[in-house]
């Protein structure tokens, strides 16, 4: 049996500079005000400005921690945004209506990227990129679920759709 297993992370090389210098800003700003301090002129509290820094530090540190695994076997499509869902969620062949590879626009239709759109008729799981394995369930619902592997997605997607269709003529 054919198996698609995919792993994402926030890793975009824009993201990783944005952090670094808003890391440097914070630096800096925390060394200008220790000199002040030290010539007597210091003016902002330094626990304000570590606990802030801290607190960047751990959103960043979260950002990075998100996952998305995504998997499609002959059970169906399992994913599992880590570590907002600390298991995978499976969705049978079974619970689909449609099941199909599509370009999607990011921004334009969900807002960005991440967990999107919290009610069930229209959400998504993303990481980066705009191809995106797109599920239409049987009661009119849709999830779509980012790929870096468009191709591979799409030739294990329709190995098992056309295993379902064999099987129920059979």
């Amino acid at each position: 049996m054919k198996i698609f297993k995919e792993t994402q992370r926030f890793n975009q090389w824009w993201l990783i500079i944005f952090e670094v210098i808003v890391l440097l800003f914070v630096v800096f700003d925390l060394l200008k005000e220790f000199q002040h301090i030290k010539n007597g002129t210091g003016s902002k509290s330094i626990t304000a400005m570590v606990l802030s820094m801290i607190m960047i530090l751990m959103v960043f540190l979260f950002i990075h921690a998100l996952k998305l695994n995504s998997k499609i076997d002959e059970n169906g499509i399992s994913y599992q945004f880590f570590p907002i869902h600390l298991k995978y969620k499976n969705i049978p062949w079974s619970d689909l209506s449609k099941c199909y590879v599509r370009k999607y626009s990011p921004i334009l239709e969900y807002g960005g990227w991440g967990f999107r759109g919290f009610n069930k008729s229209s959400r998504a799981f993303n990481i980066k990129g705009n191809m995106g394995i797109q599920l239409e369930f049987v009661d009119g619902a849709k999830l779509l679920i980012g790929t870096q592997n468009p191709e591979k997605a799409k030739l294990t997607i329709n190995n098992y759709i056309l295993k379902m269709k064999t099987s129920t003529i059979s």
